[in-house]
């Protein structure tokens, strides 16, 4: 995990070459061409480019407007402003009529560090999943940012596709990586816990096993890029296989990756769960790292969250051998 490139980068090249493949796609953006990485497509296809300006909803129901008349759209902006200020038409006209629109929402969990709360987006996992019909995507690393954004492309119907401003280590091998929507991938072996994670969180959990290891503890770890649908099956398998489970995101801790993974447990396989992520709070200005630390989204926060859940788990095995 030496290499690091920023996600919004690959997008935005990704976007670039994706285009030169399909000509029915098509890329709008709500004034934040340079942040999004839009740009990089608008140049090469400025007849298939279209600035709106800061106008979300306006972009959204266009976006609606070209799917109808069959085309693949790519609708841009911070993941803040995609989930509020066009959360309407993202519900009544792409999710109630299942339009193959994509939503790129960039400048994700606190990644937007310096310019505060009201560009974090903490809360878009929870309102994006809670819709029907809409997938839910949340990438970990460029190589992934890229293969998420073909899939988003080749998926028939409407993508919350998450992305993050920051420039992350790289895991995965363009090579061999296999990336198939709805699902998770398992990382490491690990036969005491399972931590699944989305998004950075994904890097800092591999740091957290390692760490685990040393003492002992042999954390199994799972990428959950696709939010939605879940990975029910591995889930299941996981929790089965290691009786206890930890879930790390940059998200609020309601209605994100941990709830979606508590409410399958919940009815197919319950085990002790515990949950790194920020603690329905808003978060402040500041140096992106820090931020993370601040608000439990740490490598150490996840070491000590594994050592609460696996003291919860023995608990519950004595009992259940008296």
């Amino acid at each position: 995990m030496a290499n690091k490139k920023a996600i919004r980068d690959a997008y935005g090249e990704t976007l670039a070459k994706i285009g030169e493949e399909n000509e029915n796609i098509v890329v709008l953006d709500a004034d934040v061409a340079s942040s999004s990485k839009s740009i990089l497509f608008g140049k090469k296809f400025p007849d298939r480019y279209f600035n709106v300006g800061i106008a979300e909803a306006n972009m959204v129901g266009m976006a609606a407007g070209f799917a109808a008349s069959g085309k693949i759209p790519f609708a841009n902006t911070f993941a803040a402003f995609i989930m509020l200020r066009a959360g309407d038409p993202v519900r009544s006209l792409i999710a109630y009529t299942k339009l193959n629109v994509k939503l790129a929402g960039t400048y994700a969990g606190l990644s937007d560090s310096y310019d505060g709360a009201s560009h974090h987006a903490i809360t878009d996992i929870a309102f994006m999943r809670s819709l029907p019909n809409m997938a839910v995507l949340s990438v970990v690393d460029a190589v992934e940012a890229e293969l998420a954004t073909r899939a988003a492309a080749e998926f028939v119907g409407p993508v919350y596709l998450r992305l993050s401003r920051a420039e992350v280590p790289i895991i995965f091998d363009k090579s061999s990586y296999k990336f198939e929507m709805g699902k998770g991938v398992q990382l490491t072996e690990g036969s005491d816990v399972t931590i699944a994670a989305t998004g950075y969180m994904v890097a800092k959990s591999l740091q957290a096993a390692e760490q685990l290891k040393t003492k002992g503890i042999m954390a199994r770890v799972i990428n959950i890029h696709t939010i939605k649908p879940i990975d029910r099956e591995l889930l299941i398998r996981c929790a089965q296989e290691t009786g206890a489970v930890v879930t790390a995101e940059e998200h609020n801790v309601l209605g994100g990756l941990g709830s979606a993974v508590s409410e399958v447990l919940a009815e197919e396989y319950p085990v002790p769960i515990e949950f790194v992520g920020i603690r329905d709070t808003f978060a402040e200005s500041g140096d992106y790292e820090l931020l993370l630390e601040k608000y439990g989204l740490s490598v150490d926060n996840i070491v000590n969250k594994v050592n609460k859940v696996m003291k919860r788990k023995n608990k519950q095995c004595g009992l259940l051998m008296k």
